[in-house]
Parts: C-alpha cells; sequence; structure tokens
C-alpha cells in the first residue's frame, strides 16, 4: 500500500492564502491547460482520502464533480456528506492506521492523500510514503500551511524535480524507511 501527496503549495509553504482561497494557484498563466502529470497520477491511485475542509471547497467549485475515483472524507464531526455527492464520498473517522487497513481490505493499495491538515496528520504518524510538490513563484505571507510539528525527523529521498512554464517547481519525494 501507497499513500501519497499530491499537492502545490507557495515558497513560503502555504497551501491556501489566509482567506482559505486559491487563486493564487493561477498565478502563472497556462493556456495550453497542462495537467503538470495530475492525470497520470489520478490513474496511478485506487482512492482519495482528504478531510473536510478540503472537501467542503471541493464541492464549492463550479462545474462537475471533478474525481473519477472514491473519495473518503475524513471527519470526527460530519456525519455523512450531502445527498449530491453520495456516489461520489463517503465519511470515514478512526484511528489513521485503521482507516488505512480498513481501506486495504476493501481493495484499496495506492491513496492519495489530500488537504492540509490531513497530510499534516498522516505525517505525525509517519504515513506519507511519496509527496509530489509543485511550488509556485509566490510568497503568501501566512495562510494554511501544507507542514506542521512532527515529532521527530521524516526523511524523504529525492527522485525527480521539474521545472514547469519555467515558473513552478514540481518535486518528488519517496520515504526513506
Amino acid at each position: 500500500m501507497s499513500t501519497i501527496v499530491y499537492i502545490a503549495s507557495s515558497i513560503d509553504g502555504y497551501i491556501a492564502d489566509k482567506n482559505g482561497g486559491l487563486e493564487w494557484l493561477h498565478v502563472i498563466p497556462n493556456p495550453d491547460k497542462l495537467d503538470f502529470g495530475f492525470a497520470e497520477f489520478i490513474r496511478r491511485i485506487d482512492a482519495i482520502i482528504m478531510g473536510r475542509n478540503t472537501f467542503e471547497t471541493v464541492c464549492g467549485f463550479e462545474g462537475e464533480w471533478p474525481y473519477t475515483k472514491p473519495v473518503f472524507v475524513l471527519s470526527n464531526s460530519l456525519i455523512s456528506v450531502p445527498d449530491k455527492y453520495l456516489e461520489k464520498a463517503e465519511v470515514i473517522n478512526g484511528s489513521l492506521n485503521d482507516i488505512i487497513n480498513s481501506l486495504q481490505q476493501r481493495g484499496y493499495q495506492e491513496l492519495y492523500i489530500d488537504g492540509g491538515i490531513t497530510i499534516q496528520n498522516f505525517l505525525q504518524e509517519d504515513l506519507i510514503d511519496e509527496m509530489i510538490i509543485t511550488q509556485m513563484p509566490i510568497l503568501l505571507g501566512g495562510g494554511s500551511p501544507l507542514f506542521g510539528v512532527l515529532p521527530e525527523h521524516l526523511e524523504f529521498e529525492h527522485i525527480k524535480t521539474e521545472v514547469l512554464l519555467n515558473a513552478m517547481v514540481q518535486s518528488h519525494y519517496q520515504r526513506k524507511k
């Protein structure tokens, strides 16, 4: 089983601005609508685990539901997803190890972990195997941080780095065990 982070951050390490906004993600023009490997990444994974805040943000996006894979919403306060998402998402809770074991028993092997607090919680439990982080050329000066306090150092091996559109830097890391 693998747990993988695929996310964008500002140079100063934020994934949302001080108001929770994501508009800054579009600071670099992308006239050809390149996806920077996201479609290939989504083909690789079996399911997505995201936190409630991220789920609510995604529900607020215009257009159709953006995911073709099952979404599991990690929440201790949400009882169920709104009716229009019942076929698309499911609320899960419990210890992260129990959740991973349960999903593995259900046949899910490659899990995309999304959302700041969720990523931080998985890292605190040393449950992230890979990280693909695209750094945007912007300083937000505050907001939702990608990383938080850890009980100990976690070492990752650098796999590769690419420069995208001569502006963004996408780095791929794998956990050293």
